[in-house]
């Protein structure tokens, strides 16, 4: 068995086994334990209710903008008709083209962690869906990149603007900042996302649509969430 790191063994100090804590105090915490020194993502992980009443398993998918951004550096490419690279570079996408940008796609080349797609485009970008989809960069109209307004997706994907969806088990995942966020700035965008995603529990599922939150740092331990 790997032998555990000095400083992985002081945060386990602060462990809590078998008890939940509010979110403040959750957050202190994985603050606290987030002593390496590059920037560490603050993530938060829930298990959901997956089982509808009537039809198959739900499955989540949406996007949720956070209040005070997530601090994660996004590098962002618009998919767009010729007449309108200027438009999309003026709006701050890193990697802009057309026809171009399709030949490099299908050469492999993802210079890019986020693809923006006009709709009249979504046509030549169709069957590369095989390639983009498994790595999350297919443009949907749902996530809000396909779209003919690239300012504003361009900006939202830069400031905030974070893609959930759960896995077959009901396991999502999302960052909701970074450790030099305050605490105050990281309990907003937990409490908007944990709202967030209440909003999109279906009639057809009953009782308590998230049936487990947990908090924790990129190198830290997490922290099971309850009550106020």
């Amino acid at each position: 068995m790997k032998n555990k790191s000095k400083r992985y063994k002081e945060i386990l100090k602060n462990a809590i086994v078998d008890k939940k804590v509010n979110a403040k105090e959750a957050l202190d915490l994985v603050k606290k334990n987030s002593t390496i020194k590059f920037d560490e993502s603050i993530d938060v992980s829930l298990k959901i209710n997956l089982k509808q009443s009537k039809g198959g398993d739900f499955n989540l998918r949406t996007v949720v903008n956070l209040p005070n951004g997530s601090g994660k550096k996004s590098k962002v490419a618009v998919l767009c008709e010729p007449d309108k690279t200027d438009e999309a570079k003026k709006a701050g996408a890193d990697v802009v083209g057309s026809d171009d940008l399709i030949e490099k796609i299908a050469a492999g080349k993802f210079d890019f962690t986020k693809l923006i797609c006009t709709p009249s485009m979504m046509s030549k970008i169709g069957k590369h869906g095989k390639v983009l989809g498994p790595k999350g960069l297919m443009p949907n109209p749902k996530l809000g990149t396909v779209t003919t307004d690239l300012k504003k997706a361009v900006k939202d994907i830069k400031t905030g603007l974070v893609e959930i969806r759960n896995d077959k088990d009901g396991n999502l995942a999302s960052t909701i900042g970074r450790k030099s966020f305050s605490t105050e700035k990281l309990l907003e965008n937990y409490n908007y996302f944990i709202e967030s995603v209440k909003k999109e529990k279906p009639d057809t599922i009953k009782g308590d649509f998230i049936k487990s939150t947990f908090l924790t740092s990129t190198m830290g331990i997490s922290y099971k969430v309850g009550g106020k």
